[in-house]
């Protein structure tokens, strides 16, 4: 076990009284001190286990040791600035621009998903010679000044706070719960039209549109996955004003749902980004994060005549971490362990829904399992393992969702038919000999939940929010 330096109480008064009070822990009236993690398992100073659901940055598992082995072996030789030739930088260029398509070719490496997305808009406002930014509703990109102001998943929390002149916010495109639902004719003809409208608005008062920026998923919106088709009449309208499309991949890339290796993939052949970010997962918890673009941009961007260099970005420490997650990702299968136990965990949370009517304040640190809420009203239990997460896992996790589900409903008096655990056996067996293993948009996926319910709520109704 690793050696605890402070006793607990002692960590979290250093922490008070050293650290800025917005830099929030999770469980605050708790919080868990983790001293070591292996794997898809964290564990507390009294080496007890915790499932992680929570963490998308540590991708091919916490302290890989392959990952581990190639950060420490280039570590012993050289780490420098990418202002000297060295082969690190252009074998990891390479292999990671082979599973992007052909005309995303030019790379810019820097340190966080932060740092990418501002560099995007650079390049952006560089390349059109425009200013404004479409950016979706309840969308987080950043905690840098230009990305607070396109992010309002943040901006809105900001007390007396006025949205930038030169943003534009569209809705967000979500057929669950958003402005145009499942039951619309042509959902993403209808939100991509509302871009349309946000850009004509835009040129009646003289402003020009450089790009619009979306999560390929949005993730702290609400896991979010816009219907098909969206983005390519997005992408149309956007480049007929003189913008281009950045492809946020921060936190859904590098094969996470299942059945492509990036998420802008599920859209379809026909859809290409001008510029697509990486970050989080891209090193195993190493801080690093990617900039890929067309050939066209990086030459607008060379132009301004600035040189553009990030004293860490690309350092070979880094492009060996890096080719080391993918060399795993590949070794290991993890996109397609992502798509078959993702396809396996929403079976298992589909029963769920038939069991309970609701959920409400879920607390699963107590069950030993690590598991966040997002969205905009927090409904939304999101699941962002790493990838080498299990079929046993997602049974673990699914099992104590539904005993907390259960005590919860039984405090609240309502009651939902009794289904047996051989009855979901066989609808689970049903539904696989119908289906197969069909593709499974999420390898992590959301499940829609009800917070705070009225106690007026009848236990078989359910209700968007």
């Amino acid at each position: 076990m690793a050696a605890e330096i402070f006793e607990k109480r002692k960590t979290i008064e250093l922490r008070k009284k050293h650290v800025g009070p917005s830099c929030k822990v999770f469980f605050s009236h708790d919080p868990i001190k983790i001293v070591r993690a292996r794997g898809q398992y964290m564990y507390n100073e009294k080496d007890e286990r915790f499932l992680d659901c929570i963490n998308n940055v540590a991708h091919v598992g916490h302290s890989h040791p392959d990952v581990v082995k190639a950060g420490a072996k280039q570590m012993e030789l050289l780490n420098t600035n990418s202002r000297f030739l060295h082969d690190n930088l252009v074998q990891y260029a390479q292999r990671l621009q082979a599973t992007l398509p052909e005309k995303l070719s030019v790379c810019y490496f820097v340190n966080s998903g932060s740092e990418a997305n501002d560099l995007a808009l650079r390049l952006a406002w560089q390349h059109t010679g425009h200013k404004d930014i479409i950016t979706l509703d309840n969308a987080y990109h950043g905690h840098v000044s230009s990305l607070i102001d396109i992010s309002p998943y943040k901006f809105h929390q900001l007390a007396n706070a006025e949205q930038s002149q030169h943003v534009h916010v569209a809705p967000s495109p979500d057929i669950y719960r958003g402005k145009y639902r499942e039951d619309h004719p042509d959902p993403a003809t209808a939100y991509a039209d509302d871009v349309q409208d946000i850009i004509a608005k835009a040129h009646a008062k003289g402003r020009k549109i450089a790009a619009f920026i979306a999560e390929s998923l949005q993730s702290c919106g609400g896991q979010v996955i816009p219907p098909v088709g969206y983005f390519q009449k997005v992408a149309q309208h956007v480049r007929n004003a003189g913008g281009i499309i950045i492809a946020d991949e921060v936190q859904v890339g590098f094969g996470r749902v299942g059945t492509h290796f990036w998420a802008f993939q599920l859209q379809g052949e026909d859809f290409v980004p001008d510029i697509v970010t990486m970050g989080k997962p891209i090193g195993n918890g190493h801080p690093m994060s990617c900039v890929v673009t067309t050939r066209e941009v990086a030459e607008s961007f060379k132009s301004s005549g600035m040189e553009y260099f990030n004293t860490f970005g690309g350092n070979p420490v880094s492009c060996a971490i890096g080719l080391a997650v993918l060399d795993v990702i590949e070794k290991e299968d993890l996109q397609g362990n992502a798509l078959r136990v993702g396809n396996y965990l929403t079976q298992l949370l589909e029963e769920q829904k038939e069991k309970h009517p609701l959920v409400g304040d879920i607390r699963l640190k107590e069950q030993h399992i690590l598991l966040s809420a997002d969205g905009p009203h927090r409904n939304v239990l999101k699941f962002k393992p790493p990838l080498c997460f299990s079929r046993e896992d997602a049974e673990l996790a699914v099992e104590k969702i539904d005993l907390i589900l259960a005590d919860i409903e039984k405090a609240l008096g309502l009651h939902m038919p009794v289904t047996t655990e051989s009855e979901m056996r066989a609808k689970r067996k049903a539904s696989y000999e119908e289906n197969g293993d069909r593709p499974h948009t999420n390898g992590s996926d959301h499940h829609n939940l009800i917070s705070n319910p009225p106690p007026t709520l009848k236990p078989t109704k359910r209700i968007r929010t």
